[in-house]
């Protein structure tokens, strides 16, 4: 029998797309937790914590704590001092990826574009003899507000054009550009796995490239948006940092969490939207902001854990941060500190529902070993067990 493997693991070869996807996902992962945590203010010896979030490349999203100063010099090291100048606000500038062989169509994208006011970096314009392709590329990469891809029966085997979307990707996880990749006499299923999570629209008609035009400007395709319920504005009283909406979805899973782990409470999208008092269009939009806390399976929301461990000191009378850092004090002080989750519960007098924050507040940081398996309820994990970088979260913050 032919077994395949990615990272170790064994593979069902019926589910190989989304086993790339998250081997894929698990390595930048790794990459990120590995460069970024090793920075240090060498003034308080101070490392950072570090947070990945999101389940597809489209939605990933990085997570840094610590003072402000070790902040500092981590978003100096990763090179985002200037990240302001790729604020919303700020002119449109758009690389054009492509293939030669589809000149004609980068030609008709490439004039819309700028006949409407949009800055446009395409090969034909800005590369002249004797330049450097690859510096030309760079800067254009490094440039650009919007890194738009045609991707076109032609074009999706390129090594040339996959190079540049590598660019484009490491640009976007960086939040220092939209990365945008649109078809052309291509189907949907043709996508390499890193681009099948994201929206990829097609371009075959004029007004297509209308849109796009609009979708590069930010024009929304919704009428004026009213004023929100008092449902809503009772949620953004507890200054959050998320929208109203955002906080009041939030609220609602806080409040009806029995045990505060993944899926507790399952609700569909338009349940919670009548529960949180929004639109569905305005449940969506909020889903959408707290990617990496919730996930959206075929109309069912899937809370995450780490929702709890961000959320519940708003709404509840303990806050995971502040207990992660107890519990991890008395398991780095004490050499006999219980592994068991119930005695842990019990020394304290927590309910699982205020520990099992407190575990996925740890586990998103990395700071206890993950024995997460099923059938563990009502406990998120196993047993807690720190590691090295518990060692360091307790020395930093303490």
């Amino acid at each position: 029998m032919i077994k395949f493997s990615i990272g170790g693991r064994t593979v069902d070869p019926r589910n190989m797309k989304d086993a790339l996807m998250a081997a894929v996902l698990d390595g930048i992962r790794a990459q990120i937790t590995e460069k970024v945590g090793a920075i240090r203010d060498p003034d308080t010896g101070e490392f950072p914590t570090i947070i990945v979030r999101g389940d597809d490349i489209d939605n990933l999203k990085l997570h840094v704590e610590g003072s402000p100063a070790l902040i500092a010099k981590v978003k100096e090291r990763l090179g985002m001092e200037d990240e302001d100048e790729v604020a919303p606000t700020a002119a449109p500038r758009v690389f054009l990826s492509y293939t030669s062989d589809n000149l004609d169509l980068a030609r008709r994208v490439a004039e819309a574009l700028e006949a409407n006011g949009i800055a446009t970096w395409w090969d034909k314009w800005c590369i002249y003899p004797g330049d450097s392709l690859r510096q030309k590329i760079d800067e254009g990469i490094s440039e650009c507000t919007h890194f738009l891809v045609l991707l076109t029966p032609q074009s999706i085997g390129k090594p040339w054009v996959n190079q540049e979307m590598d660019a484009g990707l490491v640009r976007k996880l960086g939040d220092q550009c939209r990365f945008l990749p649109v078809r052309y006499e291509l189907p949907a299923s043709a996508l390499p796995p890193l681009l099948s999570g994201m929206h990829s629209p097609e371009i075959a008609a004029d007004e297509d490239i209308a849109q796009l035009i609009n979708d590069i400007y930010g024009v929304t395709r919704r009428p004026p948006r009213g004023t929100p319920p008092a449902s809503v504005s009772a949620g953004a009283d507890a200054e959050t940092g998320y929208s109203p909406a955002a906080s009041a979805v939030a609220r609602y899973f806080v409040e009806n969490s029995k045990h505060g782990t993944f899926a507790d409470p399952q609700i569909d999208v338009e349940d919670l939207a009548q529960k949180a008092g929004l639109s569905v269009d305005d449940t969506e939009d909020a889903l959408y902001e707290l990617a990496g806390l919730v996930k959206v399976s075929h109309g069912h929301v899937l809370v995450q854990g780490a929702l709890f461990a961000e959320f519940d000191r708003h709404w509840k009378p303990w806050n995971a941060a502040e207990d992660a850092l107890k519990l991890g004090a008395d398991i780095l002080n004490d050499p006999g500190f219980p592994s068991d989750c119930k005695q842990i519960a019990d020394r304290y007098g927590w309910e699982p529902r205020q520990l099992n924050p407190v575990i996925h507040y740890m586990l998103e940081r990395q700071l206890i070993v993950d024995y997460q398996a099923l059938g563990t309820q009502p406990w998120a994990i196993v047993r807690i067990v720190g590691n090295d970088h518990l060692r360091r979260f307790v020395k930093s913050r303490s």
